[in-house]
């Protein structure tokens, strides 16, 4: 019984996510409509058909695999992945006309921080998403931890998956730049549909921010200098917790269309816009009857604390946090500009709220129409690294 409530649960979110999103022309995304026939061309990229041309997957001769194919030859998993150089730039994709990225796959080695993936729209020269590989995925410490969402899935074995849809009008372009030392490898599938893009449909972006440590009494910004009309629709918090204590008390304000020092939208606290309550603490009673609590990792496919690093009591003593939100039924709409802030704020065992001063990184998402503004200029190396 319960294995059918939560099939049940998981058809009305997938529909519900897809009745949520502005559609593009010819591509359907709703389990209600997914038997129409459309004129969209399905295609994937990867390093078995590294442009995603028609008909020509599978003829590598050379690649990653080719020792281990050697005696099967051409179509046997010949090139599977690829390496990317150290302190190089390597385009994942390229992608000339019209339509829209609607499932991403890639399980990168190496360091998640020093790993910088980046999309490009159009015929823009600045990239309208650019973050850590391992942020934009939710696993911004660098360790695996499994996560089932709408919008983003990470699976066992670290497989990083993306279903944020991603229109474009004339071109896209995916790249990673490994900062790293050492060289990586990555195995990567982008699977996308050319299309015809409706009018209304705007472009797909996300930033990521690091602040360590955030300067007291400061609040901690997640997103500023968006300008346009759009909507505001994911954030992941990467939070690194550097006092004993409950952390997070702080509100999340929206600033939208000219409002200054007061927002338009007012959070209640942290762990209440990551849509928990009450420290995310599950209470439990031990065989002596003594009661405890402990923090409670949790998924949903809008909101999650798939993250718990609780230190090991030696030379790794800092808890961290992951969390995430997607306002996939509840985006939020701006027409003219946006920022976004959060607070870091604590309590006192006597009772009293307490500004902090913690390590905190972040990826946003959103949707607008382009030009996209400035982005901030990204964290060097030393800033990215996880201590």
């Amino acid at each position: 019984m319960k294995k059918l409530v939560l099939i049940v649960l998981m058809i009305v979110c997938v529909t519900g996510f897809a009745n949520a999103q502005e559609k593009f022309n010819g591509i359907d995304v709703n389990l209600g409509n997914l038997y129409r026939m459309s004129d969209a061309k399905t295609r994937s990229i990867s390093p078995e058909n590294f442009n995603g041309e028609k008909g020509k997957g599978g003829m590598a001769t050379t690649g990653t695999g080719a020792g281990a194919s050697k005696e099967l030859g051409q179509t046997w998993k010949v090139s599977p992945s690829v390496v990317i150089k150290k302190h190089t730039t390597y385009t994942i994709a390229e992608i000339d006309g019209s339509g829209a990225i609607q499932h991403i796959w890639m399980t990168p080695t190496g360091n998640w921080r020093f790993s910088i993936i980046r999309f490009y729209w159009d015929d823009e020269t600045t990239p309208s998403v650019e973050a850590p590989v391992g942020d934009f995925f939710c696993m911004g410490w660098g360790k695996y931890s499994p996560l089932q969402s709408l919008a983003v899935v990470v699976n066992p074995g670290s497989a990083f998956n993306c279903y944020w849809p991603m229109p474009f009008r004339k071109k896209c372009r995916i790249t990673m730049e490994n900062i790293d030392d050492a060289d990586m490898v990555l195995y990567y599938q982008v699977d996308y549909s050319l299309t015809d893009v409706s009018r209304d449909a705007g472009y797909f972006h996300a930033q990521f921010r690091r602040v360590n440590p955030l300067p007291l009494k400061k609040d901690y910004v997640l997103v500023d200098g968006i300008v346009g009309k759009g909507q505001y629709v994911g954030t992941y918090l990467a939070y690194g917790s550097l006092k004993n204590g409950w952390w997070g008390e702080g509100e999340i304000k929206f600033f939208m269309d000219g409002d200054t020092k007061f927002p338009t939208i007012n959070g209640t606290g942290t762990e209440d816009y990551f849509c928990g309550s009450y420290d995310f603490d599950t209470h439990h009673k031990n065989k002596a009857g003594v009661e405890s609590s402990e923090y409670t990792e949790f998924c949903s496919p809008y909101t999650g604390l798939p993250q718990v690093i609780r230190g090991d009591g030696h030379y790794e003593v800092a808890q961290r946090f992951g969390l995430y939100r997607w306002h996939i039924t509840d985006p939020i709409r701006f027409d003219k500009d946006l920022k976004v802030t959060i607070q870091d704020l604590g309590w006192h065992a006597d009772g009293r709220y307490m500004p902090l001063q913690d390590d905190i990184a972040s990826v946003v998402y959103w949707y607008q129409s382009d030009p996209h503004g400035a982005f901030p200029v990204f964290p060097s190396k030393d800033q990215l690294e996880v201590n």
